[in-house]
């Protein structure tokens, strides 16, 4: 790591830390926290507080020694924009540095032209010192080139590198991620546990966290959790296979019975929690918020009687704006030195 690396990795620390403590920390306490040196914290402090990301918060009660000064994150500072291209609406959010929603807006996608529509949503909310724009979408896409797969229904994305047009557009850093993912980042929070995130809507997929840390694969493949194939000789999906999970919720769903169509995600949630070992299951979509609560009776049953196991299971809240918010995370990741989260590299800046 050169110098000028090393001085970001520092700094990172430093800001992920206030994140975490809106009360404040004191230099010391950070000193302590990071490893580093008094003298170094306070250095790294003077930068940050002169690049505006830093504020004073009062000090510390006294205990007989004089009161040290309380340093906190300017959350107001900078801003991340987060988008979900969803097949059928895009939801556009703009988060402070603790990852507060100050601005929501959502619109048609529009047919052929989504990379206007999506730059348009996104000036629309970035106001103020927007750091970049995180995207999340339907998969397959390549997180690491930046280009959508072939979408279902919307052949006309296949191919389009979403992430260099959109830069190009709005003079920004561009994140692109699987909606599934960007979800899994929203409700994993500050845990460090296992757990699957599964996304019923026009689509079946899921987002994989593994001991805290989001799971993409080589070829961001992982979590293409509805073309998992439970019935041979089931209905033709989508994918050109028989029996996948995903064609077989969604014809429940198109078939009345949603039940129906949550005791099928219970078998796909059973079989990953006897793959993966996972702690909990997260519920969301569409589908699975018009009725949260029958879903997740039904699929903490199905795991429960499958594995033996009484897992978590739970629903999401926010909808399109949860997964937006994980887009948003994305980039909020990449600044807080996130690494695998909002991809690799220190703080952008």
């Amino acid at each position: 790591m050169n110098l000028l690396a090393l001085r970001s990795h520092n700094a990172a620390a430093v800001l992920s830390l206030l994140r975490a403590a809106p009360d404040g920390m004191t230099r010391l306490e950070l000193a302590e926290r990071t490893g580093l040196t008094p003298q170094a914290v306070s250095k790294i402090t003077a930068r940050l507080r002169a690049e505006g990301l830093v504020d004073e918060a009062g000090r510390t009660a006294s205990t007989g020694g004089k009161p040290r000064t309380l340093l906190r994150l300017a959350r107001h500072a900078r801003y991340a924009a987060g988008a979900y291209l969803d097949r059928d609406e895009l939801t556009v959010v703009l988060a402070d540095l603790a990852g507060g929603i100050v601005d929501i807006r959502t619109s048609p996608p529009g047919d052929t032209d989504v990379l206007e529509a999506l730059a348009g949503a996104v000036r629309a909310v970035a106001t103020g010192a927007v750091l970049g724009v995180g995207v999340a979408a339907p998969g397959p896409l390549g997180h690491e080139s930046g280009v959508l797969g072939r979408v279902t229904g919307f052949p006309q994305w296949e191919g389009m590198p979403l992430r260099a047009a959109l830069t190009a557009a709005l003079g920004l850093p561009v994140v692109l991620d699987k909606d599934t993912n960007a979800a899994a980042l929203a409700v994993r929070g500050t845990t460090r546990d296992s757990f699957a995130y599964l996304h019923l809507g026009t689509g079946l997929g899921a987002g994989l966290v593994l001991d805290g840390a989001l799971h993409r694969g080589r070829r961001t493949g992982a979590g293409e959790f509805g073309h998992q194939a439970v019935r041979l000789d089931g209905p033709l999906c989508v994918c050109g296979n028989h029996g996948c999970l995903e064609a077989l919720c969604l014809e429940a769903v198109r078939a009345g019975d949603p039940a129906g169509a949550a005791r099928l995600l219970g078998v796909g949630a059973a079989n990953l929690v006897a793959l993966l070992d996972i702690d909990r299951v997260v519920l969301g979509g569409r589908t699975v918020l018009a009725d949260p609560a029958l879903f997740v009776h039904e699929v903490a049953a199905v795991v429960r009687q499958r594995t033996g196991r009484p897992l978590p299971v739970s629903a999401a809240p926010g909808g399109s704006r949860t997964v937006a918010e994980g887009a948003a995370a994305l980039v909020l990741g990449r600044f807080f030195g996130g690494g695998k989260d909002g991809g690799e590299g220190s703080a952008l800046r």
